[in-house]
């Protein structure tokens, strides 16, 4: 039997998130005589990372495809869940995931959202008039990139759940380098149309990469701030696509100025590739940033999410529940409405303040302030998540939608050349929106398959209204784009509407649950992991944030 002075070395939950979300009270209760075993325990000594928390592969083949943990270190984390962790052990190794995953992603993120406006800066430097590109052709352009990524954002989020996640998303990022600087050497509307399509295919990982990537590592509440951190590299990406737009342009060589804006941002984001390969990890039982004791703790904080193992095998039964659930169809919907406007404002943003009146290095330094903008509604957001009451996460998805509306009406209607603009920048607001609105994705669906169709879902959503949104800016009303302006006011009027539906499901839900709890039909301890991959419906005990 382990002496009492053992106590002080037990591992602990008093963590960050429990507190931030309300539902579990962060103390510290005197452990029990089995708990005092498990914590003198030597298999959660704090030895170096060991292949025995994984499945080993028997095959060739299983060394290039994602490995499930094994079941010795399943038990093990069961066992750490029966005792609280220390919140300054906790505390230490949720800084040493943020140093590791955020910065990565936010160059990630960055790149991504670079990558997708490089067509917007190439337009301004005259890719229209050496491409010899009809009136229509641009716009195609633009919706036949979301074409790519709408055929192939199913099938990419399955084989994120098939082969090791950071690595394969590493390679698409390489891919999307190699295509931007391939579409340097386009000749017609005929070359470029295809490096497009294939761009969106791979541009298709991202976004839902980046979600499984912090759903991975960090618990439900924390998740909307992580997220946001991370998508706080969109504005960013904003700011910088200005100012290497703006630097690019002046570069005096044999080429036009927009070979240059894909062959240098195509360079850059190669590059970053190999170094993500490399650097961070796929999961944290594969890892070798962390020793077994700290990957043990990285999964036992997790124990009130209602999550399971991950594994790379599909779920035939939670595909049949995936389409039959009203939420995943919501997801999509509110993908779509969100990216309409997204899709009309990230290939037509440069143009419609240029038509305000300016020149055209003085537009690229016009989306320096917007860039920062949409930062500085994300971090507001992120902060608002941390103080307002539990479930209110919808509520505020609404409320930073609103501007989004105001700033469109300032574009459509507003007189002044300053008005229009501020409007046009506000409405960057709307990337707090769909910042809370990963984290519902991420937090509200149980089963990993489950997971990955919901996902596929809001990206398909995604892609679909960027592929409708540069339609509506038609170009015989440039550089005003009157139809364009009022077709993404409307769709964030929808948005919200399917904001509201999803919050009365979710409560809904959550009070039926209560009450088959309360009545005795179901367990009432609530467990929040477990060693079988279960879906939100088959876990009764599962609640949704709303």
């Amino acid at each position: 039997m382990a002496h009492p002075d053992s106590i002080a070395t037990l591992p602990a939950v008093g963590i960050e998130e429990l507190s931030a979300s309300h539902d579990h009270p962060d103390v510290v209760q005197k452990p029990s005589l089995e708990q005092l075993e498990i914590a003198a325990d030597t298999s959660f000594a704090d030895c170096p990372s060991s292949q025995d928390d994984v499945e080993q592969p028997n095959c060739i083949l299983g060394y290039f495809l994602k490995t499930n943990p094994s079941p010795a270190f399943l038990s093990d984390v069961q066992r750490m869940n029966k005792v609280e962790l220390e919140v300054k052990e906790v505390k230490r190794i949720e800084r040493k995931i943020d140093l590791l995953i955020i910065p990565a992603l936010a160059v990630c993120y960055a790149f991504y959202y670079i990558d997708k406006t490089t067509l917007s800066y190439a337009a301004i430097f005259g890719l229209q008039k050496d491409l010899n590109l009809a009136s229509s052709e641009y716009s195609w352009l633009s919706s036949l990139f979301y074409f790519g990524w709408l055929g192939w954002a199913l099938p990419t989020n399955l084989l994120m759940q098939k082969f090791p996640l950071n690595k394969y998303l590493a390679v698409n990022i390489f891919l999307w380098g190699a295509l931007l600087i391939a579409q340097a050497a386009s000749r017609n509307f005929t070359d470029l149309a295809i490096l497009r399509i294939l761009s969106g295919a791979f541009e298709a990982t991202a976004d839902p990469a980046f979600l499984l990537i912090t759903a991975t590592w960090y618990t439900r509440a924390q998740q909307p701030v992580r997220i946001g951190w991370w998508y706080c590299a969109n504005g960013i990406g904003i700011a910088l696509g200005g100012l290497l737009g703006y630097a690019i342009g002046h570069i005096k060589g044999h080429l036009p100025s927009w070979k240059y804006e894909f062959i240098v941002i195509g360079a850059l984001c190669a590059g970053w590739s190999i170094v993500l390969f490399f650097v961070v990890p796929d999961s944290p039982y594969t890892t070798h940033w962390f020793s077994r004791r700290e990957k043990l703790v990285i999964a036992s904080r997790k124990r009130h999410d209602y999550h399971g193992p991950e594994r790379r095998q599909w779920n035939a039964s939670q595909v049949l529940e995936a389409f039959i659930d009203p939420k995943i169809y919501l997801f999509f919907l509110f993908g779509f409405f969100a990216n309409v406007p997204n899709g009309g404002t990230s290939n037509f943003g440069t143009l419609i303040t240029k038509g305000f009146g300016f020149t055209t290095f003085q537009t690229t330094l016009m989306q320096i302030p917007y860039g920062f903008i949409i930062v500085a509604f994300i971090l507001a957001a992120m902060y608002a998540t941390t103080r307002m009451p539990p479930n209110t996460r919808t509520i505020l998805m609404v409320i930073t939608n609103i501007p989004t509306v105001i700033g469109f009406a300032m574009v459509a209607w507003a007189k002044s050349k300053v008005a229009r603009l501020v409007g046009y920048w506000i409405t960057g607001a709307s990337n707090a929106t769909f910042v809370v609105g990963l984290s519902l994705v991420s937090g509200n669906v149980g089963g990993q398959t489950k997971k990955a169709i919901a996902s596929a879902a809001v990206f398909l959503g995604v892609a679909a209204g960027n592929i409708v949104g540069p339609f509506l800016f038609l170009d015989s009303q440039a550089p005003t784009y009157t139809v364009g302006i009022i077709g993404c006011l409307i769709s964030r009027a929808l948005e919200i509407v399917v904001i509201i539906i999803l919050r009365m499901l979710f409560t809904a839900a959550n009070k039926r649950r209560d009450q088959a709890m309360a009545k005795g039909e179901v367990p009432n301890d609530r467990p929040g992991f477990s060693d079988e991959d279960i879906s939100d419906w088959k876990n009764q005990s599962f609640r949704y944030l709303a």
